[in-house]
C-alpha cells in the first residue's frame, strides 16, 4: 500500500497553514512534489494567491519593531540555540532533501553542513554590527555610527539547494534584527517548514520568519509590494535579470545571483590524475544540478588526448541510482529537467561533439520511474555549440581544447557567465595569472569548486550577479543592514542613585 500524499502549505505566525491564508482569497492551486528517484508524487504543495502573500509580509512586517528592538545578546541566544538543533538534527533533513530533490544522502549532509557554517557565521552578529565612536570630535560633540536592520526582506530560492541557498541569506538577517519571508522552490518544498520549526523550537517569536509556497505570483508580491525591503534571490539568469530589474524598480535592495558557466582549465604541466579526479567530482556531484559545478574543461595543447581518457573511466565508475542507497549519484529534480538536459546531449552529438560517455544509456540502481540521466562527457566542443553556450544544469561535462594559455584564458574570459573558474598547473606563475585575469567572481587554483567559507562572500560577475552585493561574509551582514551616523552633545551630567547590583545582559 502506498504513502498518502502529503499537503504542505505556508508557514504564517509560527505555524504550517493549509489552503487560502487570505480570508478574502479563492482555494489557492496546488502543485505535485515528487520523488525523484521513483516518479511518485509524495506530496502536493499549496501555492500561494497575490492576496495570501500579502498576510504573509503582513504578519513579517508585524513582527518586526519588536524583534527589531530585542537585544542582540537575546537574539543570539535564539540563533545558538537553532545552530545546536540543526546540528543535532541534520540527518533527518537530509532525508528530507533527498526525498524531495534526489541528490544523495552524503550529498545532502554537506549542503547542511554549508548552510551551517553561516548560521555559526551569524551567531557572531554582535561584533560584526560594532560601530564606532570619536569623543570630543568638537567640543562636547561625540560622533558614533551604527547599522540597523533594514524590516521584512524577502529570501526566493532554487530546488537544488532547498537548505543550504537558504541558510546563506535567512541567518544574518534575522540575526541583524530583520524579519524574513522566505518563498522556496515549489519542486523541494518541504525542507523549509521543516527549518521553520527548528526555528520555532530554537525560541524565535511567531511573525519573524514565514515560508509562502507558491509560484509567480507569490514572487511578483514579494518584488513589488512595499513593506518588503530587501530581495536576496538564486537562480537561472533570465529570472534573475526579472527579479533585479522589478524590485530595484520598486526601491528595493537587491541581491540576485543568477547562472553560471563555469571553466576547469588545464595546462599541460598539471597532475593528471588528481585533475581527472576534480573534473569529475566538480562536474558530476548533486547530478551537476549546482551553479558552482565544473561544466567546461579547457585543455590547453594535447594535454586532452591524456585527460579525457581518465576522466571517462572514473566517470563510467559513478554509481547512479536512489540516493538513499549506496550510490554516487542520484536521478535529475524532475522528468521535465531530465529529458532537456538529455537533449542537449543530443543536440551536442548533432553538432559535431563527440560522445565519450552518453549518459542517456546509463543503468540505475533504481526504479524504473525515476529520473534518471548519467554521467555523460562530450570531447572536441566547440564554443558555437549549444551545449557549451547554454548553462545545462546536469551531469554534462564538455571538453573544448585550447592551443594555448592565451587561447584558452580568451575563451574563458568571452563567457558571458562569471560565476566561478578555476585552474589546474604547477606553475605558480601561470597560476598568479590565471587569478589576476579571469573574469570570475570565485576563483579556484588547484581547487575545482571554489566556494568560499561562510566569512567571505559567495557571488559571482557579469551575468552571474545583479547587484553588487554579495551572500553571507561581511558583505551579507551589509546588505541586511544600513548605516547611521549619530552626532550628540550633552549637559553636564545629573547624579542618580546608588545600585549595588551586578550588571547583566540581558
Amino acid at each position: 500500500m502506498s504513502a498518502p500524499i502529503r499537503e504542505i502549505g505556508h508557514w504564517i505566525d509560527g505555524k504550517e497553514v493549509h489552503g487560502p491564508v487570505a480570508d478574502t482569497a479563492p482555494v489557492g492551486d496546488t502543485a505535485p512534489v515528487t520523488d525523484p528517484a521513483t516518479g511518485r508524487v509524495t506530496g502536493r504543495v499549496v501555492l500561494a494567491g497575490a492576496a495570501d502573500a500579502r498576510v504573509a509580509i503582513a504578519s513579517a512586517a508585524a513582527a518586526f519593531p519588536a524583534w527589531r528592538d530585542l537585544s542582540l545578546t537575546r537574539r543570539t541566544r535564539i540563533l545558538f540555540r537553532f545552530r545546536e538543533l540543526l546540528e543535532r538534527r541534520k540527518p533527518e533533513l537530509a532525508r528530507l532533501i533527498t526525498a524531495e530533490h534526489g541528490k544523495v544522502l552524503a550529498d545532502a549532509l554537506g549542503e547542511i553542513s554549508r548552510g551551517q557554517e553561516v548560521v555559526e557565521f551569524a551567531c557572531g552578529i554582535p561584533h560584526l554590527l560594532k560601530g564606532s565612536m570619536t569623543e570630543n570630535a568638537s567640543t562636547g560633540v561625540d560622533v558614533c555610527s551604527i547599522r540597523q536592520p533594514l524590516g521584512p526582506v524577502a529570501v526566493v530560492s532554487p530546488f537544488n539547494f532547498p537548505a543550504m541557498v537558504p541558510l546563506w541569506f535567512f541567518p544574518l538577517a534575522i540575526a541583524a534584527g530583520n524579519t524574513v519571508v522566505l518563498k522556496p522552490s515549489e519542486k523541494d518544498p518541504s525542507a523549509s517548514i521543516w527549518l521553520a520549526e527548528l526555528w520555532a523550537e530554537a525560541g524565535l517569536p511567531d511573525g519573524v520568519f514565514a515560508v509562502l509556497q507558491g509560484g509567480r505570483t507569490a514572487v511578483d508580491e514579494l518584488l513589488t509590494h512595499p513593506d518588503i525591503r530587501a530581495v536576496s534571490f538564486v537562480g537561472s539568469t533570465p529570472v534573475a535579470r526579472y527579479v533585479y530589474a522589478t524590485a530595484s524598480a520598486h526601491g528595493k535592495r537587491v541581491q540576485a545571483l543568477g547562472g553560471a558557466k563555469n571553466h576547469m582549465l588545464v595546462l599541460p604541466d598539471a597532475d593528471l590524475d588528481a585533475t581527472a579526479d576534480a573534473a569529475v567530482n566538480a562536474g558530476f556531484g548533486s547530478a551537476g544540478e549546482r551553479c558552482m559545478a565544473v561544466s567546461v574543461v579547457v585543455a590547453v595543447g594535447d594535454v586532452a588526448d591524456r585527460l579525457v581518457p581518465r576522466i571517462a573511466e572514473r566517470a563510467a565508475a559513478i554509481r547512479t541510482g536512489d540516493g538513499t542507497r549506496s550510490c554516487d549519484m542520484g536521478p535529475l529534480v524532475t522528468a521535465e529537467h531530465r529529458d532537456r538536459v538529455a537533449a542537449y546531449v543530443g543536440s551536442g552529438e548533432l553538432d559535431g561533439a563527440t560522445v565519450v560517455l552518453d549518459g542517456r544509456r546509463v543503468r540505475p540502481d533504481g526504479a524504473e520511474g525515476g529520473f534518471w540521466l548519467g554521467p555523460t562527457l562530450l570531447d572536441h566542443v566547440t564554443p558555437a555549440m549549444t551545449v557549451y553556450t547554454d548553462e545545462i544544469f546536469g551531469p554534462v561535462l564538455s571538453v573544448v581544447r585550447a592551443g594555448s594559455f592565451d587561447e584558452a584564458m580568451a575563451l574563458i574570459n568571452a563567457s558571458p557567465y562569471g560565476n566561478g573558474a578555476c585552474v589546474f598547473t604547477r606553475d605558480g606563475g601561470a597560476a598568479r595569472r590565471f587569478q589576476n585575469e579571469v573574469e570570475a567572481g570565485m576563483v579556484g587554483v588547484n581547487v575545482p569548486v571554489p566556494v568560499p567559507m561562510a566569512y567571505y562572500g559567495f557571488g559571482g560577475w557579469k551575468d552571474s550577479l545583479f547587484g553588487d552585493t554579495h551572500a553571507h561574509g561581511t558583505e551579507g551582514v551589509h546588505f541586511f543592514t544600513r548605516g547611521k551616523v549619530v552626532t550628540s552633545r550633552w549637559p553636564e551630567p545629573v547624579r542618580g542613585g546608588l545600585d549595588l547590583g551586578f550588571p547583566e545582559n540581558t
